[in-house]
């Protein structure tokens, strides 16, 4: 099975309190930004390089952002993270961080910190890298 991946990061993996809340809030997070899950069973769920679980101890306490494609898919996934358990963590807008950033900012029902950002128009060389077993 080929799976996609970036240039920096094999996976993220976080551990979550509640399996159910946070695979119904990543599901529509998702979504709005015009991902699925790539894989996902009672135990787990991913996406990409996105795995997520239970945890057994201490959840995970991290900052996620998730590309756009746009200003409307940004307030998009605002809106569906506040629908599916999200709290606002500042709403979409443009953000001093470089020319045309425009992001929005959601926690998660673990407390994490999930955005999706726009950069601004660009093109890419390719949506992403395939990479196939040998053999």
């Amino acid at each position: 099975m080929p799976i996609h991946q970036g240039r920096l990061i094999d996976h993220l993996h976080l551990r979550v309190s509640d399996l159910e809340a946070s695979r119904r809030f990543y599901k529509a997070v998702l979504n709005a930004v015009g991902r699925d899950f790539t894989s996902e069973s009672p135990k787990h769920f991913a996406c990409d390089e996105l795995w997520v679980d239970k945890a057994d101890g201490p959840v995970s306490r991290v900052h996620l952002a998730f590309q756009a494609p746009d200003r409307e898919t940004v307030k998009s996934f605002h809106a569906a993270a506040l629908a599916h358990g999200g709290r606002d963590n500042g709403g979409p807008g443009e953000r001093d961080y470089h020319p045309g950033y425009y992001g929005a900012f959601a926690l998660d029902p673990d407390g994490n910190n999930i955005e999706a950002v726009f950069h601004g128009p660009s093109r890419r060389s390719a949506p992403s890298v395939t990479v196939e077993a040998e053999g």
